[in-house]
């Protein structure tokens, strides 16, 4: 498949913003939402919202952890990332107990089964991403490839930056 070109957009399409940002944040977009509506139609078991994936993907690495610390490092509310913990825990994804360090707080931890659902998320994502590839000609594959790095880099900035 060929490459499709999109139109630079001009400063004022913009907001003043460069025309690589708009892009790029069309394309992340863009993408984010075909990854979420395919998976959905394709895998129709996925029923995780994203907040709670994000969560299950931050415990992966960071287990366990205080609902505060999770809602730091997700920047959202307490108040959010305690109800999205009290779904997951239902669901089974999660547990919470007394932390040993503080036993006044508790501490989240992901669960056999919330590390399942979140490799067989992952693995879903992937097979989606593998077909899509392929379709893909391969300078468009190459170039998809040799982005990796820098995008990895913006994302490293945005999380440290706080933007």
């Amino acid at each position: 498949m060929a490459s499709q070109t999109r139109p630079t957009p001009t400063p004022s399409a913009t907001g003043g913003q460069s025309p690589d940002a708009r892009l790029l944040t069309e394309a992340v977009t863009l993408l984010r939402r075909a990854l979420r509506a395919s998976i959905r139609t394709d895998y129709p078991w996925e029923t995780l919202p994203m907040a709670q994936v994000e969560l299950l993907q931050v415990l992966a690495e960071h287990s366990p952890a205080r609902v505060s610390d999770l809602a730091v490092r997700q920047r959202l509310a307490t108040s959010t990332v305690s109800g999205l913990i009290g779904h997951m825990i239902t669901a089974g994804l999660v547990t919470r107990d007394v932390d040993p360090r503080d036993r006044r707080a508790s501490v989240v931890a992901l669960t056999d089964a919330g590390r399942a659902q979140l490799t067989a998320w992952a693995h879903a994502h992937e097979r989606r991403l593998d077909t899509a590839l392929d379709s893909l000609d391969s300078t468009d594959r190459d170039a998809v490839r040799a982005a990796l790095p820098a995008l990895f880099r913006i994302a490293e900035q945005l999380d440290d930056s706080g933007t």
